[in-house]
């Protein structure tokens, strides 16, 4: 069976070489092993080789029989520096992308990075990435400096997105009220998946997949807690006037249409967003190389999942080779 990872991430040469220079006001700096730390607000990631080093990626990726990684850049993104060099980056990273794609297809494909604090600049660069680097999304982060992805600021870029079909992959960052998460690393623990689960719900209760129908949402991690908690949100939905302004129809049956990798490595979680979204909605991801990603996990996990071996073949593979166009 064909294994499609698209949950999982790289810093492509460009990048970390401007944050070498100084060009980022994220703090670099190397631990006792060499490798380079990426320091930013409430957080910080250790750039293992497999993170910076796409031959050696490579050589993981066929030892461990995956076909093909959708590479991302994950946290802290480009939002987080001023808008002119947040475009500056998110261009680097892109191009990086697009020759990586160019030269190692099909073993890697890519989602564009966009400057998310500048919406018109991420206009631009999506239809740069899309029209002439060929890329068939974007990822966006769960809120843009808390700022929320519901908010209309970003509608044009919904517009253009669903006008091509794009696909827009939510990962969570920073979350909303991370002064309450800032020990036992509660942050991505606890609060990664809950502003994931509340990105979702504001964007449905605001009507943006109502208003942009054709945009291929997807969630990570399992889409945090949404498969857990749709129910509340349709009771909200038949309980509240504010909740039925936006939307035709319960929350459910626009989030039953997204898309939810399975960073999640307990069968039984998966299996309920199966029995939620349908096995054609399911997506293996395997938040490779973080320390608490694991490709071995990831397949174990889609190994013991209770479901029929055509519907695995979707799930590893088959899915994300006709959202993404691989």
């Amino acid at each position: 069976m064909r294994i499609v990872d698209v949950h999982n991430h790289f810093y492509p040469p460009a990048y970390l070489d401007a944050l070498k220079r100084g060009e980022s006001s994220v703090t670099l700096r190397y631990d006792t092993d060499g490798n380079p730390e990426i320091h930013y607000p409430g957080d910080y990631n250790v750039l293992v080789p497999g993170h910076r080093e796409i031959a050696y990626r490579q050589g993981v990726l066929e030892k461990e029989g995956v076909d093909t990684q959708v590479i991302t850049l994950t946290t802290p993104g480009t939002h987080v520096e001023s808008p002119a060099v947040a475009t500056r980056l998110a261009q680097l990273t892109n191009d990086d992308f697009a020759r990586i794609v160019q030269e190692r297809s099909p073993r890697f494909a890519a989602l564009a990075t966009l400057p998310l604090n500048d919406p018109a600049a991420s206009l631009r660069e999506l239809k740069r990435a899309h029209e002439e680097l060929k890329l068939p999304g974007a990822m966006f982060f769960s809120n843009v400096n808390g700022v929320a992805l519901a908010d209309e600021r970003f509608w044009p870029l919904y517009e253009y997105a669903s006008s091509k079909g794009l696909v827009l992959h939510i990962h969570p960052t920073h979350p909303v009220g991370v002064e309450a998460m800032t020990e036992y690393w509660l942050m991505p623990l606890v609060g990664f998946l809950m502003d994931t689960t509340l990105a979702a719900g504001h964007l449905v209760f605001a009507g943006v997949p109502e208003r942009f129908p054709n945009i291929k949402w997807v969630l990570s991690h399992l889409g945090g807690a949404v498969p857990y908690l749709v129910e509340r949100f349709d009771r909200g939905y038949r309980a509240f006037a504010d909740c039925r302004k936006n939307i035709r129809k319960p929350p459910s049956e626009y989030l039953k249409t997204w898309y939810y990798d399975t960073v999640n490595f307990n069968p039984k979680a998966v299996e309920l967003a199966i029995n939620f979204a349908g096995a054609d909605h399911i997506m293996a991801g395997s938040d490779y190389p973080h320390a608490i990603g694991s490709i071995p996990l990831m397949k174990q996990t889609l190994a013991d999942i209770g479901v029929s071996e055509t519907d695995r073949a979707k799930i590893l593979g088959a899915n994300a080779a006709r959202v993404y166009g691989l």
